[in-house]
């Protein structure tokens, strides 16, 4: 049994453990919530390219946007010297710099409010007796690993200020969402062990082991695909082949295997990209097809298993169907935001099963 299961299983039935449970288990659950929304303003930023609107890295002082009119001038005189400005908004002025600033600055902002409402209430719970020491420890861990994505952040951004680049490396770039999805699933794994910390017991028939097989399989594929998500948006692969089932009337594009070693392709070919991307989401439907049929189908697996099965079928169609939107429609801000924003709500309900399936074998 984990820290933070053992923390609130002894006693479970003192009214104070109780409200001790729900209390800590809110704020967590709310520092989640506050890691989609910055998931969903990286997003905003990326489609923007406000991203490199902001040249210098000040974890304290950053948060005081500029207040003068020199200030401004001064911020956008930077912006001026990265390729970016030059190729993409010369000539745009002072009051456009603004625009794409705002959204960047919000984006920073809001990682420096979600390290405070995790360190705050962390040190009045500890202080008050409300947490152990093992689950201390791994929230005091969660804030260091949160210090160290914004230092991932600014190492993603600096990529751009290369004289021969108008955006971040793409390498960069799923580097800094996938260390904010493993922080988001940790955060969120814990929150639910809080919330529930007995597992309901599930016998280990096969029909059940089969299922949950099949949600670890959709898991791993899901992650898979968000990190070749990463790669699509990275690379601007969105903005080609926007046609759907087929790319230029091909299943496989003749351009996947252009470059020289071959896997090269995977990571810089847009064709393979974007392939890519849409071969690993589709099995993850299937994957979560198969799981949900084959959940529904073994009463011994419970109600509440099978009700988040039920919600995880219907959330990687929504998934799908904002993906093969943001395709057509040749990846608009807000398609593009949300679709990359549900990735994370959908991974997060794959977690929330997995979490109701670690009773399976446990009486």
């Amino acid at each position: 049994m984990s820290a933070s299961s053992s923390t609130f299983t002894r006693g479970a039935t003192d009214p104070v453990v109780l409200r001790n449970r729900r209390r800590v288990s809110t704020w967590l659950f709310a520092i989640c919530v506050m890691l989609l929304g910055m998931i969903g303003l990286g997003g905003f930023t990326r489609l923007t390219g406000s991203g490199l609107s902001i040249m210098d890295w000040r974890p304290v002082t950053g948060m005081i946007p500029p207040l003068s009119h020199a200030e401004w001038v001064r911020q956008f005189e930077l912006y001026k010297t990265i390729p970016q400005y030059r190729i993409l908004h010369d000539g745009f002025g002072l009051a456009g710099f603004q625009k794409i600033f705002w959204a960047e600055w919000t984006h920073r902002f809001w990682g420096r409010m979600i390290g405070f409402v995790l360190f705050i209430p962390l040190v009045w719970f500890a202080v008050t007796g409300a947490l152990s020491r093992g689950l201390i420890a791994r929230l005091v861990l969660f804030f260091v690993l949160g210090g160290l994505q914004g230092a991932i952040g600014w190492f993603m951004v600096a990529s751009g200020f290369d004289p021969d680049s108008t955006a971040v490396e793409p390498v960069r770039l799923v580097l800094h969402l996938c260390f904010a999805l493993v922080l988001y699933v940790a955060i969120l794994w814990t929150a639910l062990s809080v919330r529930t910390p007995q597992p309901t017991f599930i016998p280990a028939v096969a029909g059940v082991l089969r299922v949950r097989r099949a949600v670890r399989l959709a898991a791993v594929l899901l992650a898979t695909t968000i990190v070749a998500g990463g790669f699509t948006a990275g690379t601007h692969a969105g903005f080609a082949y926007n046609t759907f089932p087929l790319m230029e009337g091909r299943v496989v594009p003749a351009q996947y295997a252009q470059l020289e070693p071959f896997w090269r392709n995977w990571f810089e070919n847009i064709a393979a990209v974007q392939f890519d991307h849409r071969l690993l989401a589709t099995l993850t439907v299937l994957t979560i097809g198969m799981a949900l049929v084959m959940g529904l189908r073994e009463p011994k697996l419970g109600r509440s298993a099978q009700d988040g099965l039920m919600i995880m079928g219907w959330a990687v169609l929504i998934q799908y169907a904002l993906g093969v939107t943001t395709l057509l429609l040749v990846v608009p801000v807000w398609a593009g935001t949300v679709h990359q924003t549900f990735a994370a709500i959908l991974l997060g309900i794959l977690v929330m099963v997995l979490h109701r399936l670690r009773g399976v074998g446990r009486p």
